[in-house]
């Protein structure tokens, strides 16, 4: 038992290397934004270790600097962050009866798309050693590359600090545009949230309405339009 549990572990570990590799770079255009908009360091390693939520956190950054409202956060925090609760339930399906109801808390704070993603492809059911292992190495990747960010990024050219300023759009443009070019649905509620959006910026009353609101408007119409418009089909359509 003791080497099973070391050898799952270790197999998680692995695993979790190329997404902490991948999520170095994202939070440490965090940290280095969260710096520029007044954060200290420790407050923007701090949000990285208790959030692990790449839009969430740029999104509430916005909106602390746009000095929005707790309403706003939460709501904001609440439909961008809603997916991971619906991971959590498919994975729970996935995980061996060493996942009691404490693991299952544990685990769920370390949930992220990618993690969701390995631990499903897996061809078996996962132990809590293995998600452990998995969680653990994205996580100081994570919180590292804030660190980096926060405190290295001060002393960057100014050049190269506006460059990192702009990888999360590059992130979020990698994760729709492969599904865009797959499926013309995908591309068409992403041109509705990004219509919204440009209404919510050039359109003067609109313009007033704060950023944080913004987000949580063109997130919920732009999905409500999907799903109305191009639902998925049930199981038996499939025939």
């Amino acid at each position: 038992m003791d080497i099973m549990w070391i050898r799952d572990f270790k197999w998680g570990m692995r695993n979790g290397i190329p997404i902490a590799l991948g999520y170095v770079s994202v939070s440490f255009t965090f940290g280095l934004m969260a710096v520029s908009a007044g954060m200290s360091w420790w407050q923007a390693v701090l949000v990285s270790m208790t959030n692990l939520t790449s839009a969430g956190q740029f999104a509430g950054l916005d909106i602390m600097v746009a000095g929005g409202t707790l309403i706003e956060m939460a709501l904001s925090q609440l439909i961008i962050n809603l997916r991971y609760a619906l991971m959590s339930l498919s994975l729970s399906q996935k995980v061996d009866k060493t996942v009691n109801t404490l693991y299952r808390f544990v685990i769920g704070m370390g949930i992220t798309d990618e993690i969701f993603a390995v631990a499903m492809s897996r061809d078996r059911k996962v132990s809590r050693y293995y998600m452990f292992g998995l969680i653990v190495v994205p996580y100081i990747g994570w919180a590292g590359g804030t660190f980096a960010g926060a405190v290295i990024g001060g002393i960057l050219p100014e050049i190269v600090r506006s460059a990192l300023g702009i990888a999360i759009y590059g992130m979020f443009l990698a994760i729709i545009i492969p599904k865009a070019r797959e499926d013309s649905a995908y591309l068409k509620v992403i041109l509705i949230a990004v219509l919204l959006s440009c209404l919510f910026h050039w359109v003067p009353f609109l313009s007033k309405v704060s950023s944080g609101f913004v987000i949580i408007i063109c997130a919920v119409v732009a999905s409500i339009a999907g799903a109305v418009l191009y639902p998925l089909p049930e199981e038996g359509d499939y025939d």
